[in-house]
């Protein structure tokens, strides 16, 4: 991997020897110092004028910047196939976000002044041969009483060996499991003492917990812990381990990985007073649709600069001015640097009815001062898309949400079966080949629960000391919530709070509804999923919804065999799924270790040893052609909800992270040996 150093502004200093020779310094460039412009001409006053000509670069800058622009863009990775923060801009927040700001900054304040003496938590840094040459860490060290600054060192990652990618992504895989597990965890205690009639926020003194959003308080939280990543410099172009088409839910996650440092802003930038060369320099914009001036056309973007806008009205009342966000614009397209956009999407599966994607780098190629549709003068920036990347997220979120109102119009061929379960499936799965004549999948039973061998499940295995009594939906002190050692696994939506051992569902013995919040996996399929065929994998699944991390995707299903019967099956060279082999990735899912240090992983309801294997030879679902990775986004949970022998529990695959559509389900089967290829091929 490659880096700019920070370095010397004299031409004669030399890198540190960390750098490679042919490493991009964004630092070193010794940039003409542009004074921002005056503000605009009120429209009273006649015309507006068109902005001053930008005076050429020095030679040495136009040379560099040529390098710069001749430079193949990184790759950004893909791993399907194998504060005190910076001066914050005037930009208005969206309506439903008009408080994010100072909420954020007033709860970490609490947050902090009231756990003094608190006790921190160390990260290790990793190894020189896990992060081979890394640069973005999260910070080590005890918990801080004074969040770092953001540096203003600018550089730009290259070159990622697949161990490389393989590290980040599970780097920033890890700080978003933390942020959500936090979040989730901080929303069930918030209904516990609701329930109880107390309103405070344990650690931000006497606030009243209903006007604390969860998400803020978690970032706060991770912050204090020097958790927060990509802040030890500031990084140009593509963050390693985020992938074009990610999805995120909050704003402050963007935050706390580094893709868009703002809190509020919609153009994230380094200051004229942090930038060694006296100028600011945009990295990233958040496209929300908060500005009427806005024309977003997909691979190419007319974006409105930041300013000029009433807080109450959304609409410009005043001229903007060429200066913080909008001047860093200006000079990152004089210098030719790239731009991430992220988009900000309406969605019903979000907690705050937006989703925001990743949707890759693009460049400013043109920039003028306009006349708005409110009559004051705004700046425009032009951005075109950089070619050579993967589908923006957004585009596919649109493209998925037509598939499923009218597939035939946007896909004409491919499609083999819209339902390969033949209605055993609450929703239908579809089978999709574009690629060759393969139709495989339709030559098995599918089969949408698991046959389980009679003696495993009947007798004392069946009702297995009985159910709850329960009239209405379960609550804490129930015999189920007593099964998972005092608590339930769901939160009220539905999503995992944190992975365990064993589950155990609510089942056809207990006197609860099906409403209950305990009846989660045992429903089956809440998101439309499409088996298709891929040059890379061979056959995967994809789905055409918006996944959450934390919650159910699909069983994994067969006929399932004694530990003898597997035995002789293998032998016959037939295809098993041992369950005793998939990594208990379950153990992530929840962990907050790296903000409490005192977090102890569940080990209770315990699971026995696992020697039976599920036989997809002949009958199978879904999940059987999900792609195999190390870097996965699902993972395997036991649950127990129709018997209970805890020698056979039954698979149910969860989200490891926010799965945007169209993009392919991939889990670590462990292991590794023939009957994956026998699953995929």
């Amino acid at each position: 991997m490659e880096m700019g150093m920070d370095t010397s502004p004299s031409p004669s200093s030399s890198a540190p020897s960390s750098a490679s020779s042919d490493s991009i310094d964004l630092n070193f460039l010794p940039f003409l110092k542009r004074e921002p412009k005056s503000e605009p001409a009120s429209p009273e006053r006649g015309p507006l004028p068109l902005p001053a000509a930008t005076p050429p670069p020095p030679l040495q800058v136009q040379a560099q910047a040529a390098a710069t622009a001749a430079s193949p863009l990184p790759a950004t990775p893909d791993l399907s196939a194998a504060a005190v923060m910076t001066p914050l801009q005037s930009l208005p927040p969206n309506p439903e976000e008009e408080t994010l700001l100072a909420e954020y900054y007033r709860l970490a304040s609490l947050y902090l002044s009231s756990s003094a003496g608190a006790a921190g938590v160390i990260v290790p840094a990793p190894t020189p041969e896990a992060s081979a040459g890394a640069v973005v860490q999260p910070g080590s060290g005890s918990a801080a009483k004074k969040r770092r600054p953001r540096s203003s060192e600018l550089v730009r990652v290259s070159s990622l060996s697949v161990r490389d990618q393989i590290y980040f992504r599970d780097l920033v895989r890890r700080a978003r499991i933390t942020f959500e597990s936090l979040r989730a965890m901080l929303l069930r205690d918030d209904e516990r003492a609701e329930a109880l009639g107390l309103t405070g926020v344990g650690g931000f003194g006497a606030v009243d917990r209903r006007r604390v959003r969860a998400d803020l308080r978690a970032a706060a939280l991770m912050g204090d812990r020097d958790l927060w990543l990509n802040r030890d410099r500031r990084i140009v172009g593509p963050i390693p381990g985020i992938s074009v088409g990610d999805a995120f839910f909050f704003r402050m996650e963007l935050c706390v990985l580094g893709l868009h440092g703002q809190v509020q802003a919609g153009i994230d930038f380094v200051t004229a007073g942090q930038s060694s060369s006296g100028e600011p320099i945009a990295t990233s914009i958040i496209v929300s649709g908060g500005y009427e001036d806005d024309d977003d056309r997909g691979d190419v973007l007319v974006y409105t600069g930041h300013g000029g806008r009433d807080p109450n009205l959304h609409k410009h009342c005043i001229d903007q001015k060429l200066e913080g966000g909008n001047l860093a614009l200006e000079r990152s397209m004089a210098y030719g640097i790239e731009i991430r956009v992220i988009r900000a999407v309406k969605s019903k599966r979000s907690p705050i009815g937006k989703v925001y994607f990743y949707d890759g780098l693009y460049k400013v190629v043109d920039f003028w001062l306009d006349r708005g549709k409110s009559g004051f003068g705004v700046y425009k920036y032009k951005m075109l898309r950089i070619e050579g990347q993967e589908a923006m997220g957004s585009v596919n979120f649109r493209l998925a949400e037509q598939l499923k109102v009218n597939a035939l119009t946007f896909r004409p061929t491919g499609y083999l079966s819209f339902d390969i379960s033949l209605g055993r499936e609450s929703i239908p799965v579809a089978l999709y080949n574009d690629v060759d004549d393969d139709r495989d999948p339709l030559l098995f039973e599918y089969l949408a629960r698991p046959i389980f061998p009679s003696s495993a499940v009947q007798g004392k295995f069946a009702e297995g000391g009985g159910g709850c009594e329960c009239n209405e939906n379960c609550s804490i002190g129930c015999y189920c919530a007593q099964r998972n050692s005092g608590e339930f696994a769901y939160d009220k939506v539905g999503a995992l709070l944190r992975g365990k051992p064993l589950v155990y569902e609510c089942g056809p013995y207990c006197r609860c509804p099906p409403s209950c919040p305990n009846r989660v996996s045992q429903k089956g399929l809440k998101n439309r999923l499409e088996v298709f065929r891929s040059r890379e994998t061979g056959w995967g699944v994809r789905s055409l919804d918006l996944i959450k991390a934390g919650t159910f995707i699909c069983e994994f299903s067969g006929i399932v065999l004694t530990h003898q019967q597997s035995e002789i099956m293998s032998a016959n060279g037939d295809c098993l799924v041992r369950p005793s082999r998939f990594p208990p990735r379950w153990l992530d899912w929840g962990d907050v270790s790296d903000v409490y240090p005192e977090y102890v992983a569940p080990n209770n309801p315990a699971v026995a040893d696992l020697k039976f294997s599920i036989d997809v030879s002949r009958a199978r679902n879904v999940a059987c052609y999900f792609s195999h990775s190390c870097s996965p986004n699902v993972f395997v949970q036991f649950v127990l909800f129709d018997h209970y022998n805890i020698s056979y529990p039954h698979l149910m695959i969860f989200a490891m992270e926010n799965i945007p559509p169209l993009r392919e389900l991939s889990i670590d089967y462990g292991m590794i040996d023939e009957w994956v290829g026998k699953l995929t091929m």
